[in-house]
């Protein structure tokens, strides 16, 4: 593993690995972050893969605050001195600003800033193309997946129909890098 990757799966398996499919989940998208790690300039491959640890502390019965993950997990690991970057990261990764905006915490959300590039790409990429027990899915699978396990009318599933554009574009810029890579 990754120097950094280390201490981030530590601290993930701390705060969720009670909660079943979501350290399942947690552990498939760090796999799926080193796997496409190619997609990003070699000295962001330990952030990326750090970052995908992190995505979904914000679950963890001791972080979460407002229930909206994003925000709990970046607030949590801005109180414990951790890079901001990281932070960032995590409380921006798969279109947390559309769903913050269902949720009227879009100045709570901003007060991390939005990176916009190939490492918050390929998070986007890394959980969106894994499924609630770490197995792989497509992006489409994935979206219809979050889609049927929240109901018709909630916040999720409106912030994920709405974010859906945002999220395939994510998903289609890692494809060309990781295709430039390999080609």
């Amino acid at each position: 593993m990754m120097p950094g990757a280390v201490w981030a799966a530590e601290l993930s398996e701390s705060l969720l690995s009670s909660l079943g499919d979501r350290w399942r989940h947690v552990q498939g998208v760090a796999r799926r972050a080193v796997e496409i790690a190619d997609a990003v300039p070699e000295w962001d491959r330990p952030v990326l893969v750090a970052a995908a640890w992190l995505h979904d502390i914000g679950y963890g019965p001791a972080v979460r605050c407002t229930g909206f993950h994003p925000l709990d997990g970046a607030r949590y690991l801005e109180s414990q001195g951790v890079d901001r970057r990281l932070c960032c990261l995590v409380a921006h990764h798969s279109a947390a600003l559309v769903e913050a905006e269902e949720r009227g915490l879009v100045d709570e959300l901003g007060a991390f800033e939005l990176e916009d590039g190939p490492v918050l790409d390929a998070l986007v990429y890394a959980d969106m193309t894994t499924g609630p027990q770490g197995q792989r899915l497509t992006f489409d699978q994935r979206i219809e997946e979050i889609l049927s396990r929240y109901g018709e009318g909630t916040v999720v599933h409106r912030a994920i129909l709405r974010a859906r554009p945002v999220l395939a574009g994510a998903v289609e810029r890692t494809e060309r890098r990781l295709a430039g890579c390999r080609g």
